[in-house]
């Protein structure tokens, strides 16, 4: 700091120049304006009322309680917080690098959007990523590339041989879990809707099945979460009649319990009364104003046992339709006593949904957000493992979400076991989301995460469809493109041998050297002591997980 200006610091603090400097200009303007003899419309006038305006400013600043910037930089220190409000979009578009994911990079978006318009996506140049950087991985390629005529993938869900009497022939890539409520009615509408067009399922995410779900006519997955949205009674328990109600509609294609989500394993929820609208109360089965409560837990069932009985109550319900579970890992002991439960009673789901800690929400705390809930790999890897090692992973089809967007992510986590993947954001990118992280402000700038009437007409719904069709159907492509490269005919047959992953600058390991997979039967001859255990977790709590408690047994 000057000198000169360092000695007038101490005796007028420089802090109030701002606030001075408009009742200078308030002054000035005035006088110009009585001097000059102008009406009163004119720009003195204005100049002076400017001025004055920030001078009271100023002076409620000074005397305010709530923001100690404020107190001590009246006028100028709104500056701070007008810089705080903009400084994610100035980061994402000006500051960010192309790669550097938060949570996803501007390369990934924009491979959405570009698919999603149809827009070429390819790339000149050569790569953007640094090849020897650990964690990069590539699939290997083969010298004899296959030829797939089709890139319309499916897996049928229901043949595992529960009781299952309508199976699904599930597209491998599917709008995941976002309920009408956290997303605005004509973001439902644009994804059924692109859903129905390219024949790939919407699920309805745990508040139920909207008016919007219904209306395009797209496949649904129905999610029952704790609160039992659309199948509860006046109390918030199960109702069996309204549950066969809605899971009797041909448009209902698969039924998913929801048991956790990777955003905020463990932690219940709450829609405030104000946001209930008529439409959000008409598809839950709330009243109208009042607080919506989604419990932590569910009532329906409280151990193992109760949980698989819950799920075939529900199949038979439903008439037959396939039945799965929904979670994200957490203690392994408690998805051992589920799988224990499967197996002592015979009663099966007909798939499960590993969601990854890394899976986003609306809102959760950010210690629920950044510190709990298994990753995707490692649950996925253990819910794979698991049935491989019990010789029934012919029975359940696994589905997983968390940050899956491109045709690599899928191929990826089709080597780690799964039969299928769901997105979220990434559909969200397909409709116009910015990533502007104000989802629950309900201020969102695309129309795609709020409720006003006004920032939801933005999203053009027949546009926005569009868009939601071709993002799929041009990832399912490059996805085939991948396929054919690897020289398989599907992507199912991707396995952990076809991915390689560098451990360090000089070292490189394919998966199935890198992560630990189980043989079959392996957990079997462990349990009978002829075989180490798959992995330590399993050594650890196997023989600990009940059927009828989802406590560990310690003796």
């Amino acid at each position: 700091m000057l000198k000169w200006l360092s000695r007038l610091n101490k005796h007028v603090p420089v802090r109030y120049a701002a606030w001075a400097s408009c009742g200078v200009l308030a002054a000035l303007g005035m006088v110009l304006a009585l001097e000059s003899g102008h009406p009163a419309w004119s720009g003195y006038w204005y100049l002076a009322a400017a001025g004055g305006f920030f001078v009271l400013l100023g002076v409620r600043d000074l005397f305010q309680t709530q923001r100690a910037v404020l107190r001590n930089y009246p006028v100028i220190g709104h500056l701070r917080y007008l810089l705080e409000f903009i400084r994610p979009e100035m980061r994402q578009y000006f500051i960010e690098s192309d790669n550097e994911a938060s949570p996803f990079s501007r390369q990934q978006r924009s491979l959405v959007y570009q698919r999603a318009k149809g827009a070429p996506d390819k790339r000149p140049f050569g790569t953007q990523k640094d090849v020897g950087e650990q964690g990069y991985e590539w699939i290997s390629h083969s010298l004899v590339p296959s030829h797939i005529g089709s890139h319309d993938f499916r897996v049928r869900i229901g043949e595992g041989g529960s009781s299952c009497t309508q199976p699904y022939d599930a597209s491998l890539f599917n709008v995941s879990a976002m309920s009408f409520g956290a997303l605005s009615a004509n973001a439902i509408l644009a994804l059924n809707k692109g859903a129905a067009k390219g024949r790939f399922a919407h699920d309805t995410g745990e508040g139920s099945i909207s008016q919007y779900h219904r209306e395009p006519g797209g496949d649904l997955i129905w999610e029952i979460g704790s609160g039992y949205f659309g199948c509860r009674d006046e109390k918030g328990g199960f109702d069996e009649e309204r549950f066969k109600a809605n899971a009797s509609e041909p448009q209902v294609k698969l039924i998913e319990i929801k048991l956790s989500q990777g955003a905020k394993p463990g932690h219940g929820g709450m829609l405030p009364g104000p946001k209930v609208t008529p439409e959000i109360a008409r598809a839950r089965g709330i009243p109208v104003g009042l607080d919506c409560i989604s419990p932590a837990s569910h009532s329906a069932f409280s151990t193992p046992l109760e949980m698989v009985h819950f799920i075939e109550r529900l199949r038979q319900l439903s008439g037959g339709k396939p039945l799965g579970i929904k979670l994200c890992i957490g203690h392994p002991w408690e998805w051992f006593a589920m799988v224990k439960a499967m197996r002592q009673t015979g009663l099966w789901p007909d798939f499960i949904v590993v969601d990854g800690a890394e899976g986003g929400t609306g809102a959760a705390p950010l210690e629920f957000t950044d510190h709990v809930g298994a990753p995707l790999q490692e649950g996925l890897l253990l819910v794979h493992n698991t049935l491989v090692g019990l010789n029934e992973r012919h029975r359940v089809k696994i589905g997983c979400a968390g940050k899956v967007i491109s045709a690599f992510d899928i191929a990826r986590m089709m080597a780690l076991g799964a039969d299928w993947c769901n997105s979220a954001r990434g559909f969200m990118f397909s409709l116009g989301c910015i990533q502007a992280q104000s989802c629950h402000t309900g201020h969102c700038p695309t129309g795609v995460t709020t409720q006003d009437p006004m920032r939801q007409r933005a999203l053009v719904v027949p546009d926005k469809a569009e868009r939601v069709y071709h993002y799929h159907d041009n990832t399912l492509y490059a996805l085939k493109e991948l396929v054919q490269a690897a020289g398989l005919t599907h992507p199912g047959q991707i396995t952990p041998d076809h991915i390689v992953h560098r451990v360090s600058r000089h070292q490189v390991q394919r998966l199935s050297n890198l992560l630990p997979f189980a043989r079959q039967g392996q957990l079997l001859a462990a349990e009978r002591g002829e075989e180490p255990w798959p992995q330590a977790v399993f050594e650890q709590y196997w023989l600990g997980a009940q059927v009828d408690s989802f406590t560990l047994f310690t003796p």
